[in-house]
């Protein structure tokens, strides 16, 4: 049986590990009616705020943006390094306050790979090897019950079907106006 539900989807894994990549694979193979919440772009972009200071607002301002997206019907995939020793307690809650399914993905690639497939980026962010050591937290799962940790030997697309099916979000109907009941998309806009 469906959930009356949107699903929340979680994607985290260090920099460079390919929880990007594979969060927009999630969201562009859903299509409309699916959210992608991305921590870098609401805390880089929007917020400004460095990762650092002892009471940032950016875990609450993310979690809050993705309550009011499944809030408002759509399915969420959320995604980001979401460190647990700053963002766990407020991921943890999100997951633990929706009612609808949720399912967690830890994408575990080795420090030297982070930095090889850093390197490889169209424009890459001009940051050191050793910057990026810094930032790396191996096996940072949040311990919440179905977590699945997607090895670094799995490929985007296998990474992609594993997340859309375990997640139950591949059979999840649309449960916003786009795409089932906007004019626009009812017209093949999709």
């Amino acid at each position: 049986m469906l959930s009356p539900y949107p699903t929340l989807v979680v994607i985290r894994g260090n920099s460079g590990s390919g929880k990007t990549t594979t969060a927009r694979e999630v969201r562009r193979r859903y299509g409309r009616g699916c959210a992608l919440i991305e921590q870098d772009h609401l805390r880089r972009i929007i917020l400004r705020e460095h990762d650092t200071g002892p009471d940032p607002v950016a875990p609450r301002f993310i979690a809050t943006t993705a309550r009011a997206a499944l809030d408002g019907g759509y399915h969420v995939v959320l995604e980001g390094i979401l460190w647990t020793g700053r963002y766990g307690d407020a991921v943890r809650d999100l997951i633990a306050g929706h009612p609808g399914p949720s399912a967690a993905y830890f994408l575990d690639v080795s420090f030297d790979e982070t930095v090889r497939r850093h390197r490889r980026r169209p424009e890459p962010i001009p940051v050191t090897a050793e910057e990026m050591r810094d930032w790396y937290h191996p096996w940072d799962l949040l311990g919440v019950p179905g977590e699945q940790v997607i090895p670094e030997q799995s490929d985007l697309e296998s990474a992609v079907d594993l997340i859309l099916r375990t997640s139950g979000l591949a059979a999840a109907p649309a449960r916003t106006s786009c795409p089932d009941r906007c004019p626009r998309c009812a017209t093949g806009h999709r």
